[in-house]
């Protein structure tokens, strides 16, 4: 029986629903969402109104949402997949025409009641469509060329459009997260090899291009990567953002200096304390021990929703609970290794715990697709 004719015989009462909405993931998302919380206060100075505040308001509206997309069959999200990635796609080119411009990059559209950031939405929408279409294509073409070039196109549409904004963490994350639906949905691997020298190549062309009329990267996207191979090389300029972040990092130790006692954040060493470096705000206040707690609230909600997708016997349900979790994972994998050194910084925010409302409103619609999933797959009686 195909996945769409199980879903449309079999479909939960509506206190069925409620009973199989999984609270367990609703719980952990809260829980990291509540550090985001507790940090946006101490980052503040104890003010709870200037950034936490507006944050729980997008969050209980981000949760508002979830629950409803959950209540939706996810067979109805599955066709409404290419329509989706369609008018995400359509205010991602409009960026280009009516965007805002903010710290030197055209990203958002003004909507009145919000500012929207369409590549966060764009996340979503295409790992919909992506797993749409391998749950519509037969299993035997998934490997073949002409087969794979259509999901390539897919994906590099919406990531050169967000790589021009110019918003390189943005489509890093896109590029990742598309990859990871291919490769899930059991595309050979003798095709991410090719990739892989391919990027290895646009590296090399990365490097040999600066300084040239076709220099492939902006001055601050140079200076960043400069930043990261030797932060000590400019401590009050370029590589201010990490070396303070290191500091703070390396200053909590196990247990952390305590709640509002961080001396990077609280004396304005610390950049972007709000936002992109909140994680070395929670690791010079809580230390080793509260760092390690987020990142274990994180891990939970990646567990769970792995053993959701392997319990669905949906292609589209899987893939897409799947890709969400892979996106939510490159989201704090990137962010935290930024603020750590370990890559250039990109500009990604820390996943429910960054402030900000474009990202967490779309990662929550995320989950609330993996929630729909997880409600209506087939269970025996």
């Amino acid at each position: 029986m195909s996945y769409l004719e199980y879903n449309v015989k079999w479909t939960p009462s509506g206190l069925a629903k409620v009973l199989y909405f999984n609270w367990a993931l609703a719980v952990l998302i809260t829980a990291a969402a509540g550090v985001g919380f507790l940090m946006l206060t101490s980052v503040a100075g104890g003010d709870l109104g200037q950034w936490a505040a507006p944050q729980m308001k997008r969050f209980a509206l981000g949760m508002a949402v979830m629950f409803v997309i959950a209540m939706v069959p996810i067979w109805f999200w599955r066709n409404l997949s290419v329509l989706a990635f369609s008018a995400s796609l359509t205010l991602l080119l409009a960026v280009e025409f009516f965007g805002e411009i903010g710290m030197g990059a055209q990203r958002w559209i003004d909507l009145g009641f919000m500012r929207l950031q369409p590549s966060e939405l764009v996340k979503i929408t295409l790992i919909m469509v992506l797993a749409a279409y391998y749950d519509w294509l037969d299993i035997a073409k998934v490997s073949k060329p002409v087969w794979v070039a259509i999901p390539v196109a897919i994906i590099l549409i919406p990531s050169m459009l967000t790589l021009i904004q110019p918003d390189l963490g943005t489509a890093i994350l896109l590029m990742a997260g598309g990859a990871v639906v291919m490769w899930l949905a059991g595309v050979h691997i003798l095709y991410f090899a090719v990739v892989g020298a391919l990027g290895a190549g646009a590296v090399t062309a990365v490097f040999v291009s600066r300084g040239t009329p076709w220099q492939l990267l902006k001055d601050y996207q140079y200076a960043r990567i400069d930043t990261f191979l030797d932060p000590a090389s400019d401590p009050l300029g370029a590589g201010y953002h990490i070396t303070q972040s290191k500091i703070a990092l390396g200053s909590g130790g196990w247990t952390g200096r305590g709640f509002m006692e961080g001396t990077q954040s609280r004396l304005n060493f610390l950049p972007e304390k709000q936002t992109d470096f909140i994680f070395t705000t929670l690791a010079e206040e809580f230390g080793f021990v509260g760092a390690g707690s987020l990142l274990a609230l994180y891990l939970g909600i990646i567990l769970l929703c792995v053993v959701s997708a392997m319990r669905n016997p949906s292609r589209y349900g899987a893939l897409v609970t799947l890709g969400v979790a892979a996106t939510f994972f490159f989201y704090f994998a990137v962010n935290m290794s930024m603020v750590m050194g370990l890559v250039p910084v990109v500009g990604v925010p820390l996943p429910l715990v960054s402030y900000g409302g474009s990202a967490m409103l779309v990662l929550l619609i995320g989950f609330g697709l993996v929630q729909s999933a997880h409600v209506h797959r087939a269970r025996s009686k």
